[in-house]
């Protein structure tokens, strides 16, 4: 008798994985927060480590005010660093964004002539179980940013 109740305690098992892995897949795409604030990139200052000019190992850094999608009010701030990675072409970067409800932490790729999505590394406050994306956009050559944080949990 036990032989036969294995058999479909195995089969419901699988079908329970598979639905609890397969309802994850579909609502990490969708649901959470959408926070779009825009950076004012006043602070950004590059240090030259290694051969003089743009090269590998060069480092970003800033502490910028960042503004409601309206540009008009101050709503946080924000501080990290880049890495230069490829030159002309991309740095990876690590950076916080100061919210009133919290800190949304990101890392991933920054690239000179397009738009880059990176991944929300954490948070605190309300974002502190946050993960998801961040869509980062140029705006004004490069003076403003667009960051659109899709937090999930």
């Amino acid at each position: 008798m036990k032989r036969l109740l294995i058999l479909p305690a195995l089969v419901a098992a699988g079908v329970l994985t598979f639905a609890v892995v397969s309802g994850d897949a579909g609502t990490s795409g969708q649901g959470g927060k959408v926070i779009h604030v825009i950076e004012h990139a006043t602070t950004d200052a590059t240090t030259d480590t290694g051969p003089p000019g743009d090269s590998p190992g060069d480092v970003l850094t800033f502490a910028n005010d960042v503004y409601d999608t309206a540009d008009a009010a101050k709503v946080g701030a924000d501080q990290g660093y880049c890495i230069r990675i490829t030159a002309p072409g991309s740095y990876g970067c690590n950076w916080t964004t100061f919210l009133a409800r919290g800190q949304i932490t990101a890392e991933g790729p920054f690239f000179d002539t397009a738009d880059s999505v990176l991944a929300i590394t954490g948070g605190t406050g309300a974002y502190r179980n946050g993960r998801g994306q961040m869509e980062l956009k140029a705006r004004n050559g490069g003076t403003e940013f667009d960051f659109i944080f899709h937090v999930i949990g």
